[in-house]
């Protein structure tokens, strides 16, 4: 069941960017693909490159949702396979020699074009929380009240349930997911979806239960195109910290504007994913 599409890439690396902290429902396999859902789409990734440690080659995405042929377009924008990353990577690692150490480490990562309710759900689950725990509450949630998207081996794929469905819940009936805190969150937020659309999002993000500004710009880079916003994490934190020697967020804000400017999403992932998997301390599955 479903279609594979193939792509001739450059600037990719799987690795980098499923574990680059941007999205939470891809999984690494053993023989180094990776399956996941993206939207209502379940599928399977395997990326072949021209040569080893070379981040050009060919991607091979198997869609198992039985969703209707577009010629792979759904994966082309999801990928943000149109984007020229080399020049954004010359961009900046002209500015400043720090960034470029870290595009050198991570020179696969893509930053991938999500769904805006996704995000938004992802995002405010993903606050005071790790990696591992991130993901088993998206599962979770998407058994107890979202769509059968697909099957992949054994494995059952869910959509996350719809802004209507979420907000009809309470928070007793999210009890079995363990969101804690997040879930009246998410409750109150589908409410505001449900009642005034996605376009919400445009004018009023930062008004969102449950969605402060680290939260609202990890929705914006991610999900909304906004590529300049910077995201600022205990990672992020530290990089700064220990290879810039700035502290404080307003301060670490006002250097990334100046510097990294329109590429500050960019620049925000190549640095976190640098820190994060080289740093000699810490636990690299917490998000913040």
């Amino acid at each position: 069941m479903g279609r594979e599409y193939s792509f001739q890439v450059r600037d990719f690396d799987p690795v980098h960017i499923f574990e680059c902290g941007q999205c939470f429902r891809w999984e690494r396999r053993e023989d180094g693909s990776f399956a996941g859902i993206a939207g209502s789409r379940p599928a399977e990734v395997y990326f072949e490159p021209s040569a080893e440690g070379r981040c050009e080659g060919t991607l091979r995405v198997a869609d198992r949702s039985g969703a209707a042929d577009d010629g792979g377009a759904f994966w082309y924008d999801y990928f943000d396979l149109g984007r020229d990353y080399g020049a954004i990577k010359k961009t900046l690692a002209d500015r400043d020699e720090t960034i470029r150490e870290a595009i050198r480490f991570g020179k696969g990562i893509r930053l991938l074009r999500q769904d805006r309710w996704e995000a938004l759900v992802s995002f405010i689950i993903s606050q005071n929380n790790n990696i591992p725990r991130i993901k088993k509450n998206i599962d979770g949630l998407s058994e107890l009240g979202g769509e059968k998207a697909g099957t992949i081996g054994e494995k059952t794929y869910y959509c996350l349930p719809e802004p209507e469905k979420l907000a009809s819940f309470t928070v007793d009936d999210l009890a079995p997911v363990r969101l804690g805190y997040r879930a009246r969150y998410l409750i109150e937020t589908g409410a505001a979806i449900s009642e005034h659309g996605i376009g919400y999002l445009d004018e009023h993000l930062g008004d969102l239960c449950g969605v402060g500004p680290k939260v609202a710009n990890c929705i914006s880079l991610f999900s909304m195109e906004k590529y300049d916003s910077f995201p600022i994490d205990t990672w992020v934190k530290q990089v700064m910290e220990k290879l810039y020697g700035i502290t404080g967020k307003k301060e670490i804000a006002a250097f990334a504007e100046k510097t990294f400017g329109e590429y500050g999403g960019f620049a925000q992932q190549y640095l976190f994913y640098y820190i994060r998997e080289t740093s000699a301390c810490g636990d690299k599955h917490l998000v913040h």
